[in-house]
């Protein structure tokens, strides 16, 4: 990846980082919870306001994997990616009007205590806890591995060992920020990085529109001039171009991040932030506002990208587009560049770190959170609140290094297939749970354990077969070919396959067994449903 930055803009950002990191850590201390006090470490007692709270769930929700790779599928594909940034701001629309409210009013701190309402079971705390991590550390690995070339893009530095350190130093500082936090800490954060994000990125937004006289129409021909493919840049197929059948994987491509990414546990955990059903509908009014406002800045930043430096030079700065993005808001500036556009290109570099530090410290949280509550708090009747917050903080560590010490050893591979794999495993395994118990009066325990290992198994044996691991130029293996399913994600299988399991789990468990979930279901259907009663423990 070769450097465009000149001396100055990387000692300033090199500064801005620096002053980042040190006043968000200062933010976590300031505001982390006591030692004996769990609510407070799980769920910030609720205290953020609708808007607050709003910008936290769309922080969370707006990953780093998705500013660097949705705008980079944008600048190499175009209408496909900007499908793909539509789907993204669909799925939240799908958590707002079907999961959010049941989700408050049956949750409390994990996904385990959603599951567990109905069907009380340390197996299913378990299993809800290793899906969470299964889910989540592939997108903690790839925004990690990420994070050593995109600091040597912007800073100027070479070598594998700086690259290895940033994603070392990098890692500490989001476990720190896990542990040290809690919910309120690692929410400010969020909060700040989706200020500065979409802030700057509307300015470089605009600027891109000026560019091209204020017609986005003679913006997107620029980019379809530009990107070497003519008017099949502005129509479907180009970005699964030579599968099997482009059509079918589009739409399932699709259908994968829709269901997947309203269902990741570090999104659905700010659910249980909110003090009401009123505020949980009014902060999701404000996530989806973000998210929608985020979709249009990355489709003119990733359009303005490609018709500003062509495709040809983004792909050959990164052959997935990681830096489009980046490229994109650098180019809009020209040739010479004034100390103002210089400030406004730390601002956007600086938003994309905040990005990287916020997206991985908050799933880092989820999976610590669902480790120590579910797992090891579960053990215990009535285990002391100090202890339980100190095991959380200690999973923190034990989620964080192990994804710090893999990331350093997958860096330089082509890791779309592990983003893949996360929204695979969300929309097979943790969407139909989460539905069934929900809202299938006669959904039985075996049937949710049916549906979180058989859709999680069906998804973890397709994957290595798919073309995102080995049989095209773009894949974790290009020089391999053993693909045995010919899609790039497994949703067409593992979707209907999550869905069934668990309907076949539920008939196999019997009469008896459903008709006394049946009355259980309805005992809590009122709390579930409208939050008709307080919730407990």
């Amino acid at each position: 990846m070769t450097t465009e930055l000149g001396g100055s803009a990387q000692t300033t950002s090199l500064v801005a980082f620096t002053a980042v990191a040190t006043l968000t850590l200062l933010l976590c201390v300031m505001t982390g919870p006591d030692r004996d006090d769990l609510d407070e470490f799980y769920t910030g007692y609720g205290s953020l306001s609708p808007l607050r709270n709003g910008l936290a769930i769309a922080g969370d929700y707006i990953s780093a994997a998705s500013v660097l790779g949705t705008g980079g599928v944008i600048a190499l594909c175009g209408y496909d990616g900007v499908v793909l940034a539509l789907s993204t701001a669909l799925s939240l629309m799908l958590l707002m009007f079907l999961l959010a409210e049941p989700l408050r009013n049956a949750g409390r701190f994990t996904m385990g205590d959603v599951l567990a309402r109905r069907m009380p079971s340390r197996g299913v705390r378990i299993t809800a806890c290793a899906v969470t991590i299964a889910a989540l550390m592939p997108l903690m690995l790839v925004q990690l591995a990420g994070t050593g070339q995109l600091l040597a893009y912007l800073l100027g530095f070479s070598g594998d060992s700086l690259q290895t350190g940033c994603v070392i130093g990098l890692g500490v500082l989001m476990i720190s920020y896990a542990a040290i936090g809690g919910m309120k800490g690692t929410a400010l954060i969020q909060i700040l990085k989706i200020v500065m994000l979409l802030g700057s990125g509307v300015v470089v937004a605009l600027l891109i529109l000026h560019r091209f006289g204020w017609d986005p129409g003679a913006l997107f021909d620029a980019a379809a001039r530009q990107s070497g493919v003519g008017p099949a840049f502005l129509h479907s197929g180009l970005e699964f171009a030579g599968g099997a059948s482009p059509r079918l994987d589009m739409i399932t491509s699709e259908l994968t991040i829709v269901l997947g990414g309203a269902c990741l546990p570090h999104v659905t955990m700010r659910m249980y932030t909110a003090s009401s059903a009123r505020q949980v509908r009014r902060s999701m009014s404000w996530a989806v506002s973000s998210v929608a406002l985020f979709v249009l800045v990355i489709t003119v930043v990733g359009f303005g990208a490609t018709a500003l430096i062509g495709r040809a030079a983004i792909a050959q700065a990164d052959p997935q587009g990681n830096t489009a993005y980046l490229l994109g808001s650098r180019a809009v500036f020209g040739a010479e560049v004034s100390p103002v556009e210089t400030f406004l290109f730390t601002t956007v570099t600086t938003a994309i770190f905040l990005t990287l530090l916020a997206s991985v410290s908050g799933m880092i949280l989820a999976c610590a959170n669902s480790l120590a509550h579910d797992v090891f708090a579960a053990r215990v009747q009535e285990m002391p609140p100090r202890r339980e917050m100190t095991l959380a903080r200690v999973s923190a560590l034990a989620v964080g290094v192990p994804t710090i010490a893999l990331a350093t050893l997958v860096q330089h591979r082509s890791l779309q297939h592990l983003v893949t794999l996360s929204f695979c495993l969300g929309a097979s395994a943790i969407a139909p749970a989460l539905v069934y118990s929900l809202f299938w009066r006669r959904f039985t325990r075996t049937g949710l354990m049916c549906t979180l290992i058989g859709g999680s198994l069906a998804v973890l044996v397709l994957m290595p077969g798919t073309t995102l691991v080995s049989g095209s130029p773009v894949a974790a293996f290009p020089d391999a070919d053993f693909a045995y399913f010919p899609f790039t994600t497994t949703g067409l299988v593992s979707i209907p396959l999550g869905f069934l399991c668990g309907w076949l789990g539920t008939l196999a468990s019997g009469r008896a067994k459903t008709d006394g979930q049946r009355r259980q279901y309805e005992a809590v259907e009122g709390l579930i449903l409208a939050g008709a009663v307080r919730r407990g423990g």
